[in-house]
Protein backbone atom coordinates (compact mmCIF):
# COMPACT_ATOMS: atom_id res chain seq x y z
CA UNK A 1 0.00 0.00 0.00
CA UNK A 2 1.39 3.58 -0.80
CA UNK A 3 0.43 6.96 -0.34
CA UNK A 4 -1.36 7.23 -3.37
CA UNK A 5 -3.66 4.72 -2.27
CA UNK A 6 -3.84 6.80 0.87
CA UNK A 7 -5.56 9.54 -0.84
CA UNK A 8 -7.82 7.39 -2.71
CA UNK A 9 -9.31 5.82 0.50
CA UNK A 10 -8.99 9.42 2.38
CA UNK A 11 -11.31 10.34 -0.97
CA UNK A 12 -13.76 7.48 -0.34
CA UNK A 13 -14.24 7.95 2.86
CA UNK A 14 -14.95 12.16 3.21
CA UNK A 15 -17.07 11.41 -0.28
CA UNK A 16 -19.04 8.39 0.36
CA UNK A 17 -19.53 7.42 -2.76
CA UNK A 18 -17.28 5.50 -5.10
CA UNK A 19 -18.41 8.13 -8.08
CA UNK A 20 -18.34 11.21 -6.41
CA UNK A 21 -14.43 10.21 -4.83
CA UNK A 22 -13.56 9.02 -8.71
CA UNK A 23 -14.85 13.25 -9.71
CA UNK A 24 -13.05 14.65 -6.95
CA UNK A 25 -9.41 12.82 -7.82
CA UNK A 26 -10.27 13.34 -11.65
CA UNK A 27 -10.30 9.34 -12.28
CA UNK A 28 -13.06 7.23 -13.37
CA UNK A 29 -14.85 4.99 -10.97
CA UNK A 30 -13.54 1.01 -12.13
CA UNK A 31 -9.79 2.16 -11.37
CA UNK A 32 -10.83 3.50 -7.98
CA UNK A 33 -12.57 0.72 -7.37
CA UNK A 34 -10.51 -1.86 -8.37
CA UNK A 35 -7.76 0.03 -5.91
CA UNK A 36 -9.99 -0.09 -2.99
CA UNK A 37 -10.49 -3.80 -3.44
CA UNK A 38 -6.65 -4.24 -4.09
CA UNK A 39 -6.09 -2.30 -0.10
CA UNK A 40 -8.83 -4.71 1.46
CA UNK A 41 -7.06 -8.13 0.25
CA UNK A 42 -3.52 -6.45 1.40
CA UNK A 43 -4.60 -5.89 4.85
CA UNK A 44 -7.26 -8.58 4.76
CA UNK A 45 -9.87 -6.61 6.22
CA UNK A 46 -13.17 -4.72 4.67
CA UNK A 47 -12.36 -1.01 5.15
CA UNK A 48 -16.28 -0.03 3.93
CA UNK A 49 -19.80 -1.34 3.29
CA UNK A 50 -22.63 -0.64 1.26
CA UNK A 51 -25.37 0.90 3.05
CA UNK A 52 -28.25 2.32 0.45
CA UNK A 53 -26.75 4.66 -2.16
CA UNK A 54 -23.43 5.20 0.40
CA UNK A 55 -20.41 3.65 2.09
CA UNK A 56 -20.04 2.86 5.42
CA UNK A 57 -16.89 2.52 7.15
CA UNK A 58 -15.71 -0.37 9.07
CA UNK A 59 -14.07 0.00 12.31
CA UNK A 60 -11.08 -1.22 10.48
CA UNK A 61 -11.54 1.67 7.68
CA UNK A 62 -12.13 3.88 10.61
CA UNK A 63 -7.95 3.11 11.66
CA UNK A 64 -6.96 3.38 8.14
CA UNK A 65 -8.93 6.82 7.52
CA UNK A 66 -7.11 8.45 10.81
CA UNK A 67 -3.62 6.78 10.54
CA UNK A 68 -4.18 8.13 6.33
CA UNK A 69 -4.96 11.49 7.21
CA UNK A 70 -2.11 11.89 9.50
CA UNK A 71 0.27 9.78 6.85
CA UNK A 72 -0.55 11.78 4.15
CA UNK A 73 0.03 15.15 6.25
CA UNK A 74 3.56 14.29 7.11
CA UNK A 75 4.22 13.58 3.49
CA UNK A 76 2.81 17.10 2.75
CA UNK A 77 4.46 18.38 5.47
CA UNK A 78 8.39 16.44 5.12
CA UNK A 79 7.86 17.59 0.84
CA UNK A 80 7.22 20.87 1.98
CA UNK A 81 10.25 21.20 4.43
CA UNK A 82 12.89 19.38 1.92
CA UNK A 83 12.58 21.51 -0.20
CA UNK A 84 12.63 24.64 1.96
CA UNK A 85 16.32 23.04 3.06
CA UNK A 86 16.81 22.83 -0.75
CA UNK A 87 16.20 26.41 -0.97
CA UNK A 88 18.13 27.68 2.38
CA UNK A 89 14.97 28.60 4.01
CA UNK A 90 15.32 25.72 6.38
CA UNK A 91 18.14 23.56 7.44
CA UNK A 92 21.04 24.18 9.83
CA UNK A 93 23.94 26.74 9.34
CA UNK A 94 26.74 24.92 11.12
CA UNK A 95 30.02 27.31 11.13
CA UNK A 96 32.98 27.48 13.14
CA UNK A 97 34.31 30.37 14.62
CA UNK A 98 37.74 31.84 16.00
CA UNK A 99 38.67 33.06 19.28
CA UNK A 100 39.60 36.29 17.39
CA UNK A 101 36.80 36.49 15.35
CA UNK A 102 35.76 38.95 13.64
CA UNK A 103 33.87 41.41 15.72
CA UNK A 104 30.76 42.30 13.52
CA UNK A 105 29.95 38.53 13.70
CA UNK A 106 26.94 38.79 16.31
CA UNK A 107 24.92 41.81 13.71
CA UNK A 108 25.53 39.43 10.90
CA UNK A 109 23.90 36.38 12.57
CA UNK A 110 21.36 38.55 13.37
CA UNK A 111 20.85 40.14 9.93
CA UNK A 112 20.88 36.45 8.61
CA UNK A 113 18.37 35.42 11.13
CA UNK A 114 16.21 37.96 10.20
CA UNK A 115 15.96 36.55 6.30
CA UNK A 116 15.75 33.12 7.30
CA UNK A 117 14.10 32.62 10.52
CA UNK A 118 13.08 29.31 10.36
CA UNK A 119 17.13 28.25 9.79
CA UNK A 120 18.54 26.58 13.30
CA UNK A 121 22.38 26.76 14.12
CA UNK A 122 25.10 25.34 15.08
CA UNK A 123 28.00 27.61 16.14
CA UNK A 124 31.52 26.02 17.68
CA UNK A 125 34.44 28.35 19.01
CA UNK A 126 37.84 26.90 18.45
CA UNK A 127 41.54 28.32 17.26
CA UNK A 128 41.98 28.16 13.71
CA UNK A 129 44.00 25.17 13.24
CA UNK A 130 41.22 22.89 14.98
CA UNK A 131 39.06 24.33 12.97
CA UNK A 132 40.22 23.59 9.38
CA UNK A 133 40.06 20.00 10.68
CA UNK A 134 36.21 20.17 11.95
CA UNK A 135 35.61 21.78 8.24
CA UNK A 136 37.66 18.83 6.62
CA UNK A 137 35.61 16.12 8.68
CA UNK A 138 31.92 17.78 7.98
CA UNK A 139 31.43 18.72 11.50
CA UNK A 140 30.96 22.15 10.12
CA UNK A 141 30.28 23.96 6.77
CA UNK A 142 31.82 27.32 6.96
CA UNK A 143 34.91 28.41 9.26
CA UNK A 144 35.85 32.03 10.12
CA UNK A 145 39.65 31.66 10.75
CA UNK A 146 42.91 33.80 11.04
CA UNK A 147 45.63 33.63 9.14
CA UNK A 148 48.38 32.45 7.86
CA UNK A 149 47.19 28.60 7.32
CA UNK A 150 47.65 26.27 4.86
CA UNK A 151 44.60 26.50 2.90
CA UNK A 152 44.63 24.75 -0.59
CA UNK A 153 41.97 22.27 0.40
CA UNK A 154 39.94 24.86 1.20
CA UNK A 155 38.73 27.98 -1.01
CA UNK A 156 38.47 31.74 1.06
CA UNK A 157 36.91 34.68 1.33
CA UNK A 158 38.65 37.41 2.50
CA UNK A 159 36.66 39.22 5.37
CA UNK A 160 39.20 41.95 6.61
CA UNK A 161 42.72 42.54 7.79
CA UNK A 162 42.95 43.03 11.40
CA UNK A 163 45.80 45.52 12.72
CA UNK A 164 47.54 45.07 16.01
CA UNK A 165 47.73 47.11 18.93
CA UNK A 166 50.37 47.68 21.79
CA UNK A 167 48.84 47.66 25.17
CA UNK A 168 49.19 48.70 28.57
CA UNK A 169 47.72 49.60 32.39
CA UNK A 170 46.72 53.06 32.81
CA UNK A 171 49.69 53.89 33.88
CA UNK A 172 51.81 54.08 31.10
CA UNK A 173 51.20 57.18 28.89
CA UNK A 174 54.61 57.85 27.15
CA UNK A 175 52.96 57.28 23.03
CA UNK A 176 50.90 59.33 20.90
CA UNK A 177 48.52 56.89 18.64
CA UNK A 178 51.07 54.78 17.24
CA UNK A 179 54.24 52.73 18.26
CA UNK A 180 56.49 50.90 16.41
CA UNK A 181 58.46 47.49 17.71
CA UNK A 182 61.24 48.80 18.52
CA UNK A 183 60.15 51.39 20.84
CA UNK A 184 58.51 48.46 22.25
CA UNK A 185 61.03 46.39 22.92
CA UNK A 186 61.92 46.90 26.84
CA UNK A 187 58.07 46.38 27.69
CA UNK A 188 57.71 42.98 29.53
CA UNK A 189 55.44 41.90 27.16
CA UNK A 190 52.75 39.23 27.87
CA UNK A 191 51.22 37.82 24.38
CA UNK A 192 48.59 35.63 23.78
CA UNK A 193 49.44 31.90 23.26
CA UNK A 194 46.48 29.90 22.23
CA UNK A 195 47.79 27.08 19.90
CA UNK A 196 46.79 27.73 16.34
CA UNK A 197 45.28 31.13 16.69
CA UNK A 198 48.10 32.42 14.33
CA UNK A 199 48.35 35.77 16.22
CA UNK A 200 51.51 34.45 18.54
CA UNK A 201 53.39 33.48 15.42
CA UNK A 202 52.43 36.74 13.89
CA UNK A 203 53.80 38.67 16.77
CA UNK A 204 57.05 36.74 16.97
CA UNK A 205 57.30 37.10 13.20
CA UNK A 206 56.99 41.01 12.89
CA UNK A 207 59.71 41.18 15.66
CA UNK A 208 62.20 38.74 13.99
CA UNK A 209 61.72 40.92 10.53
CA UNK A 210 62.33 44.14 12.41
CA UNK A 211 65.21 42.59 13.60
CA UNK A 212 64.07 43.59 17.13
CA UNK A 213 64.44 41.48 20.06
CA UNK A 214 61.37 41.70 22.69
CA UNK A 215 61.40 41.36 26.54
CA UNK A 216 59.16 38.55 26.79
CA UNK A 217 58.18 37.72 30.09
CA UNK A 218 55.63 35.53 29.24
CA UNK A 219 51.89 33.95 27.15
CA UNK A 220 48.99 33.55 28.33
CA UNK A 221 46.31 31.23 26.79
CA UNK A 222 43.73 32.89 28.49
CA UNK A 223 42.26 36.40 27.04
CA UNK A 224 40.28 37.63 29.87
CA UNK A 225 43.05 36.92 32.10
CA UNK A 226 45.43 38.63 29.98
CA UNK A 227 43.54 41.61 29.78
CA UNK A 228 43.32 41.83 33.67
CA UNK A 229 46.96 41.30 34.06
CA UNK A 230 47.49 43.87 31.55
CA UNK A 231 45.10 46.17 33.37
CA UNK A 232 46.73 45.49 36.95
CA UNK A 233 50.37 46.55 35.10
CA UNK A 234 51.80 42.91 35.43
CA UNK A 235 52.64 42.75 31.51
CA UNK A 236 52.32 44.95 28.18
CA UNK A 237 51.00 43.50 25.21
CA UNK A 238 49.86 43.36 21.77
CA UNK A 239 47.04 41.81 20.55
CA UNK A 240 44.38 42.05 17.56
CA UNK A 241 41.97 44.83 17.12
CA UNK A 242 39.26 42.77 16.92
CA UNK A 243 40.06 41.18 20.21
CA UNK A 244 40.13 44.97 21.86
CA UNK A 245 36.19 45.42 20.19
CA UNK A 246 35.30 42.65 22.41
CA UNK A 247 36.67 43.92 25.79
CA UNK A 248 35.87 47.41 25.57
CA UNK A 249 35.77 49.23 28.86
CA UNK A 250 38.89 47.66 30.10
CA UNK A 251 40.82 50.36 32.00
CA UNK A 252 44.14 49.92 29.46
CA UNK A 253 45.79 52.44 27.05
CA UNK A 254 45.84 51.29 23.43
CA UNK A 255 48.84 52.07 20.11
CA UNK A 256 48.31 50.96 17.07
CA UNK A 257 51.26 49.00 15.98
CA UNK A 258 53.15 51.31 12.78
CA UNK A 259 52.47 50.08 9.43
CA UNK A 260 56.51 50.43 9.07
CA UNK A 261 56.65 46.27 11.09
CA UNK A 262 53.41 45.00 8.87
CA UNK A 263 51.99 43.44 11.82
CA UNK A 264 48.38 42.83 10.51
CA UNK A 265 45.97 39.40 10.82
CA UNK A 266 44.38 38.61 8.14
CA UNK A 267 40.34 36.96 8.52
CA UNK A 268 38.96 34.79 6.37
CA UNK A 269 35.58 32.29 5.69
CA UNK A 270 36.68 29.66 4.63
CA UNK A 271 35.08 26.09 2.99
CA UNK A 272 36.13 23.11 1.59
CA UNK A 273 37.10 22.94 -2.03
CA UNK A 274 34.60 20.88 -4.54
CA UNK A 275 31.89 20.05 -2.00
CA UNK A 276 28.40 20.61 -2.07
CA UNK A 277 27.59 23.72 0.36
CA UNK A 278 23.75 23.06 1.65
CA UNK A 279 21.54 26.11 0.19
CA UNK A 280 21.95 27.54 3.95
CA UNK A 281 26.05 27.87 3.74
CA UNK A 282 25.72 29.59 0.17
CA UNK A 283 22.91 32.06 1.32
CA UNK A 284 25.27 33.12 4.35
CA UNK A 285 28.23 33.58 1.88
CA UNK A 286 26.47 35.38 -0.72
CA UNK A 287 25.42 37.28 2.49
CA UNK A 288 28.69 38.43 3.36
CA UNK A 289 29.97 39.26 0.09
CA UNK A 290 27.21 41.47 -0.29
CA UNK A 291 27.91 42.85 3.77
Amino acid sequence: MDIRQLRYFIAIVEEGKISVAAKRLHMSQPPLSQQLKAMEEELGSILVERSGKFLEVTEAGKSLYLNALQITKLMEETKAEVKEVGEGVNGRLSIGVNTFSVSGLPDTLEQFQKQFPKITYRIQQNESAYLLQLVRDRIVELAIIRMPLDLNDFSILHLCNDPFYFITSKEHTSFDTEVTLDEIKHYPLLIPSTEGLGVHYLILEAFSRSKTHPNMVGECSDISLLMDLVASDFAASIVPETLLKRYRGYPINAYRISSKNELNGSVGLIWLKDHSLSKAAQNFIEMIQKV
